[in-house]
């Protein structure tokens, strides 16, 4: 059965899922890289971007299991790039095209939420980026039609994840707990009862670098 979920999202011990100050230097915030350095260790985050093997453990398998059966993405604006406001006012903002390269990483459709429309942009690997314009409900519509029964995976950042939290529009979510103390950032949960929502927690596992919860409904 299709889900909507979140996977390998990782959190720090204080509960933030990004540093403050986004920008095209620190694209997850100050300091917000350290979250995931459990993902960049593992074999396949080396091998997808072709830098030879990694760590093969509960790690790898958790961030392999992340991408399994997964027929379509949803990002936040902030999760594709820095660059803000009309695309087509600003050369820099139209001419962006994700964090990724040429080949990013998906290879599935990727609705990214935005308030300015934008065409579809096609890239190599068989990603194909669309612009939604007309919220998060819609996303999920057109996401869940181009997944063909596969699930469809909440990328984020923090705002999205939370916005489709308190839509009750998730079904689990598989968190990293990173060993970090942030102190400041984008707070996941704060004000969101997840057990009001109907969420439980299904399982936790210590990997290598960090601690792996999936909670479900």
């Amino acid at each position: 059965m299709s889900k909507v979920r979140v996977a390998a999202f990782s959190i720090s011990i204080d509960g933030f899922g990004a540093g403050p100050r986004q920008d095209l230097n620190n694209p997850l915030g100050v300091r917000g890289l350290e979250l995931h350095s459990w993902f960049f260790s593992t074999d396949i985050f080396k091998k997808m971007h072709g830098t030879g093997e990694g760590e093969k453990g509960v790690d790898n398998n958790f961030a392999a299991q992340s991408f399994e059966n997964v027929g379509a993405w949803i990002l936040g604006r902030n999760m594709f790039g820095p660059v803000r406001g009309d695309w087509v006012l600003q050369p820099e903002a139209n001419s962006w095209k994700g964090w990724w390269g040429d080949s990013p990483p998906y290879h599935v459709p990727v609705f990214v939420l935005t308030h300015h429309a934008r065409p579809p942009l096609p890239m190599a690997g068989g990603t194909t980026f669309y612009f939604v314009t007309d919220g998060i409900e819609s996303a999920s519509r057109q996401a869940k039609e181009a997944a063909k029964g596969k699930d469809v995976r909440i990328g984020g950042g923090v705002s999205v994840i939370r916005q489709y939290l308190t839509a009750n529009l998730i079904d689990e979510m598989h968190l990293a707990l990173s060993p970090v103390l942030l102190g400041e950032g984008e707070h996941l949960f704060s004000g969101i009862n997840l057990h009001q929502l109907g969420f439980a927690p299904d399982k936790i596992v210590r990997g290598e670098n960090a601690t792996h919860v999936l909670i479900k409904k």
